[in-house]
């Protein structure tokens, strides 16, 4: 049995403003897919066999958004963990494989990261087979990167010679590893790839939960005995997983190479020249999507005369480049990024500089994803907003109050029906109501299409925290 486990913890700072806290970019689509980079993780994993639902772990606050993604390829019986507070990799592995354990005694797990891009499959699924042959025989199997180019800003494993004994039936070598090296300066990483000795260290990995918990154990058995205690209390809600938090929070935080990889003797690294990226920054993304004559990508309504080797992404509205190279444009309903390619590191400095401003851009988007549907800003001045708001079919908003603003709803589309005091009653098109200060209302969808209505909220006060749950069926009311 194969358990893929997908990382969907992260931020992705450097992706701004595309990426933000509440919607980081794991759950974003790039260039011409469909699909979200979480999603392809999943997708790219069709044919092997074997394959068992998949485990993922990932932040609370993002629950609802990988819920909804695996909803859209259909997989109805993953086990997601929530992790109530960071504690780096090694943690997180910890606790899948503790979940993984429980499906099976001899569950092995392919461990991925939920935003890499990978474009030949085959090669991947390959390397995936000769991995877990190997993790069969008792090995802690990395994948790594064959580096294209010297790359500073990825850490680098040196192999050693061929495993003989772990041979993988022609399906791809594997290497002993002769040690882990951190993120080199320029020359070492060209010293590194003139070698041919280095691969970038992809942070996937293959072994059976046994083995990982058993070596773990030996490094770090603080690690283990916080996580196995966190795991035995864990409570079920909803679909999800909830480890107890007061006991993961005492867990160390390490990543699993610290903890775990860089002290192992079972280690070994399968290569992987499968057109891989962890796309770390916007440069990375123009990369890897498709370039017209100019060298440059687009996506979205953008109109170029005179520029090159540019990528730009327009989300809401007309953006044109005219006369310019190398160039990245970042159009968002609420934010613009314009940088130079060969800078787009330095966005996370934007990101920080925002951060410490207490702005809402590094959170939120204008659109709002909720389990119900979502709520985007049109309009907002002293003591009033507006907002459009869709339900998506058989959601349910909670029952809540206000204490300093009431609101006015006008369906525009679909059929409400709203809760109002001790009144309900269904609203149609072109039909509206008001909602008074503290008066308990909710607002559902009992249609098999979606609901759409306009909000108008006015009051002294408009936070979003000016909000008190009396009944949720999402597990949100104040206790």
């Amino acid at each position: 049995m194969l358990i893929p486990v997908i990382m969907a913890g992260g931020v992705g700072s450097r992706l701004w403003p595309a990426s933000r806290e509440a919607f980081p970019k794991q759950f974003l689509c790039f260039g011409s897919a469909d699909s979200s980079l979480f999603q392809q993780s999943l997708q790219r994993l069709a044919g092997l066999p074997g394959v068992d639902a998949p485990i993922v772990v990932c932040n609370s606050e993002h629950r609802f958004l990988v819920a909804e993604q695996l909803r859209q390829l259909g997989i109805d019986k993953a086990t997601i963990i929530l992790e109530p507070v960071g504690r780096n990799t090694a943690p997180a592995v910890a606790l899948a494989a503790l979940a993984a354990q429980a499906r099976s005694p001899e569950a092995c797990l392919l461990v991925l990261a939920a935003d890499h891009v990978i474009t030949d499959v085959p090669v991947f699924q390959q390397a995936v087979l000769a991995g877990q042959q190997a993790a069969q025989q008792g090995a802690l199997v990395t994948f790594g990167i064959v580096p294209r180019h010297a790359e500073t800003g990825y850490g680098y494993i040196r192999r050693g010679p061929a495993a003989a004994a772990l041979a993988s039936n022609g399906r791809a070598p594997v290497y002993a590893v002769e040690r882990f090296v951190e993120k080199p300066d320029l020359q070492t990483a060209q010293n590194y790839l003139d070698s041919g000795d280095y691969y970038w260290n992809s942070g996937m990995f293959v072994f059976t939960a046994a083995k990982f918990l058993q070596e773990l154990g030996s490094f770090e058995p603080e690690i283990l005995r916080a996580c196995t205690q966190a795991w035995q209390a864990a409570k079920p809600d909803l679909d999800f997983t909830r480890v107890a938090p007061e006991l993961f929070a005492a867990c160390p935080s390490k990543s699993i190479d610290y903890a775990v990889m860089e002290k192992t003797r079972a280690v070994v690294v399968v290569p992987l020249d499968a057109g891989w990226s962890d796309l770390g920054a916007w440069s990375s993304v123009w990369e890897h999507a498709t370039r017209d004559a100019d060298g440059n990508a687009c996506r979205g309504d953008v109109l170029l005369h005179g520029a090159t080797t540019s990528f730009v992404q327009a989300e809401s509205r007309l953006v044109a480049l005219v006369g310019v190279d190398n160039t990245i444009v970042i159009e968002t309903a609420d934010a613009v990024l314009v940088a130079c390619k060969d800078k787009v590191q330095d966005v996370k400095e934007i990101v920080r500089m925002l951060g410490d401003l207490k702005r809402s851009e590094t959170v939120l988007h204008k659109r709002v994803y909720r389990p119900w549907g979502t709520y985007e800003g049109i309009a907002a001045d002293d003591r009033f907003q507006v907002k459009r708001i869709v339900v998506k079919p058989g959601a349910t908003l909670s029952l809540q109050l206000h204490h300093k603003r009431a609101e006015h709803w006008i369906v525009v589309q679909g059929i409400a029906t709203v809760t109002c005091g001790d009144k309900t009653f269904d609203m149609y098109e072109n039909q509206s109501t008001y909602i008074p200060l503290n008066t308990p209302h909710r607002l559902q969808n009992r249609t098999d299409s979606p609901l759409v209505l306009i909000e108008v909220q006015c009051g002294s006060y408009l936070g979003e925290d000016d909000i008190v749950r009396l009944d949720d069926i999402y597990g949100r009311a104040q206790a």
